[in-house]
C-alpha cells in the first residue's frame, strides 16, 4: 500500500508554499547584496575632488601698474599676469652697465701697465712695482667681474617686473588691484592647475583589502551626469590618531572612556582621474562618489 500521496502542483496549498519559498530565497538574497554591498564592496560616497594651486608671487617689490587677467581666467605657462613699476630697476640697470663699462676702461689700464712693468723687468724698475702693479690688475679684474654680476642681477630684477604664469590653469580667487604695492614672496595671484587634479577618496578601513594600486574605479561627481573613469593611485599609510596628543610630564593622553560601538576608520585613496568627458567642468571641493572595480 503506497502511502505517499503524489504532489499536485496545481493546488492551492502547493503555489502558496512556492510562492512563500520563493520570497523567502529572493529576500535572502537580496539581505546578502545589500550586505556586501554596504559593508564589503569597495565604494564610497566620500570622494573630494582636489588639485594642486600655484601660488603666485613676486621675487622683487613695486607697485602694480598692470594686471593682465581676471578672476576665473585660463591662462597658459608663460602668460603674463601682473606688471610692477620699472623705473626704479631700469635705472638701476642703467647704473649697473655704466659700472662695467667703468671697470673695464680700469682694468685694461691696470693690465697694460702691469704687463709694462714685467716687460721692463728688475732692471728698471723695483720688484716691489711689478708686484704691485699685478697686484692692481688683479684687483681690477675682480671689480669688473663684479660689476658684471651686479649688471646681470639688475636686468633680472628687471625682467621680474613682469610676472608670468609657472603652470597651464585658472586664476582663482584674483583680489588684487592697481597700485597695490607687492612685497617680495607676497602671494598675489593663486592658480589651479589643470593638470593637476585627482581625488581623495576616504574608504571604511574594512574595504581596504579589497582595493590594490592599479585597480580601475568609476566616478560620479554630484550633480554632474556622465561618470568618470580613472584608477587607484595610491593608499594612504597614515591617519591622525588622536591618543597620539600628549599631556602633563609629555606622556600621552589617552581617551578613558571607550564605547562598545566602533566605527570603522577612513582611510585615503588617491584616485588618478582619465579623460574628463566634453562639458565636465572639474571643481577643487566637488564630491563624488567612487566605486572600485576589484582585480580579477
Amino acid at each position: 500500500m503506497n502511502l505517499m500521496k503524489p504532489i499536485d502542483f496545481h493546488s492551492e496549498t502547493t503555489k502558496r508554499y512556492a510562492r512563500t519559498g520563493l520570497i523567502v530565497v529572493l529576500a535572502a538574497l537580496s539581505g546578502w547584496a545589500l550586505w556586501y554591498h554596504y559593508q564589503l564592496a569597495p565604494w564610497t560616497r566620500n570622494g573630494r575632488v582636489r588639485v594642486q594651486v600655484a601660488n603666485v608671487a613676486p621675487e622683487i617689490g613695486g607697485k602694480i601698474v598692470g594686471i593682465m587677467v581676471r578672476d576665473n581666467q585660463r591662462v597658459k605657462k608663460g602668460d603674463p599676469l601682473f606688471a610692477l613699476c620699472d623705473d626704479d630697476y631700469r635705472f638701476a640697470l642703467a647704473q649697473a652697465e655704466a659700472q662695467v663699462e667703468a671697470t673695464g676702461a680700469e682694468m685694461e689700464v691696470q693690465r697694460e701697465n702691469a704687463a709694462r712693468r714685467e716687460r721692463i723687468g728688475p732692471m728698471a724698475v723695483s720688484q716691489e712695482e711689478i708686484e704691485t702693479a699685478s697686484s692692481a690688475a688683479v684687483r681690477a679684474h675682480a671689480a669688473h667681474a663684479a660689476a658684471v654680476a651686479a649688471r646681470d642681477q639688475a636686468r633680472l630684477n628687471l625682467d621680474r617686473t613682469v610676472i608670468s604664469a609657472p603652470v597651464d590653469g585658472y586664476v582663482t580667487n584674483l583680489a588684487m588691484r592697481i597700485g597695490d604695492f607687492a612685497r617680495p614672496g607676497e602671494i598675489k595671484v593663486s592658480l589651479v592647475d589643470e593638470h593637476s587634479f585627482w581625488i581623495s577618496a576616504y574608504f571604511e578601513e574594512t574595504k581596504l583589502p579589497r582595493i590594490h594600486e592599479g585597480n580601475r574605479v568609476r566616478i560620479r561627481l554630484m550633480g554632474v551626469g556622465p561618470e568618470l573613469e580613472g584608477k587607484v593611485d595610491s593608499i594612504s599609510r597614515g591617519i591622525a590618531d588622536a591618543n597620539t596628543a600628549t599631556g602633563a610630564q609629555n606622556l600621552p593622553a589617552v581617551d578613558p572612556v571607550f564605547t562598545w560601538v566602533r566605527l570603522a576608520q577612513r582611510i585615503p585613496v588617491r584616485i588618478e582621474i582619465g579623460e574628463v568627458p566634453e562639458g565636465v567642468v572639474l571643481a577643487a571641493g566637488q564630491t563624488c562618489t567612487v566605486v572600485v572595480r576589484p582585480s580579477r
